[in-house]
């Protein structure tokens, strides 16, 4: 297993990339998030993980824009964009991949790839409709840049051409994360990576994670359960239980810190917790020296 660069996330006179405010959702009068705040520096790779039910997945979505809050605020780079609509912020630099694949399981890989630049694109429709000669320059231009830089970058040339819906769930997450760099993104936020994948799918997700940030300084925000690997990525954690942010950290700091071991064991056996990082994480380890 690569382990993560050092990036320490510790008190810096960097303003943060991402900044959530106090950011509360409710539905009706359930509150899936209740004044939730952290932040993300530039370069960074931050996870928010938490039980089930715990709000992780709202959070993103109030992040990307598809919810909005009702209270709080969430900044990039310095400016105010709770209210900005979900496309304009994938525009400004917020890719995202879905915990639930959402591919366009009739298309190619390659097609969809190119789906996740349509947002910076600059032909009008009148370009589009009769393939003039922006469209089609812009055309050429986009499959030449994704296919040296994402297709090559996440190894997926042998599949290219190949139809999302003959493809193993692996490599249809790692499609997913092609259509989000597309993108673009400053921050490239990824709901659940590895979920559902196997060992040896999980260390090469891991690689393109560390990858990404290392080559590309794209910074990663992503929630996922596998506790192996957000403790060996991760320079920034941050637990949410019932909505609530219930503690912040280094990943060792997360580790000891007694709530998270309530949240997740139901009791305050440090030491359990700390055995079943361990295990998970000598599991990873054991694929990458293979």
């Amino acid at each position: 297993m690569h382990a993560a660069s050092p990036h320490p996330h510790g008190p810096t006179s960097e303003p943060p990339l991402l900044a959530v405010d106090a950011v509360t959702l409710a539905f009706g009068g359930v509150k899936a998030l209740n004044q939730v705040g952290f932040s993300v520096q530039a370069g960074s790779i931050t996870a928010v993980i938490g039980p089930n039910g715990a709000g992780k997945t709202s959070l993103f979505n109030t992040i990307s824009g598809f919810y909005k809050p009702s209270a709080g605020s969430i900044r990039f780079k310095g400016q105010d964009i709770s209210r900005v609509p979900a496309p304009q912020r994938a525009k400004m630099g917020l890719g995202r991949s879905f915990q639930n694949i959402a591919l366009f399981r009739g298309m190619t890989v390659l097609d969809n790839i190119k789906l996740g630049r349509h947002a910076h694109l600059k032909s009008n429709v009148l370009d589009a409709l009769f393939y003039m000669g922006r469209a089609r320059k812009e055309e050429a231009e986009l499959r030449a840049d994704i296919e040296a830089r994402i297709i090559d970058f996440l190894e997926i040339d042998h599949i290219r051409h190949a139809p999302v819906s003959a493809l193993s769930y692996g490599l249809q997450k790692r499609v997913e994360m092609a259509r989000a760099l597309a993108m673009q993104p400053e921050i490239l936020m990824l709901d659940e990576p590895v979920a559902g994948m196997n060992r040896e799918e999980t260390e090469d997700m891991a690689r393109f994670i560390l990858d990404v940030r290392a080559e590309w300084g794209v910074t990663v925000l992503m929630v996922e359960h596998d506790m192996g690997m957000v403790m060996d990525l991760s320079d920034h954690v941050v637990v949410l239980n019932f909505g609530q942010v219930i503690a912040h950290g280094t990943p060792a700091q997360v580790q000891a810190d007694p709530e998270v071991i309530r949240a997740y064991l139901g009791s305050g056996d440090v030491g359990d917790l700390r055995r079943k990082l361990q295990a998970a994480s000598a599991g990873l380890a054991q694929v990458g020296g293979a």
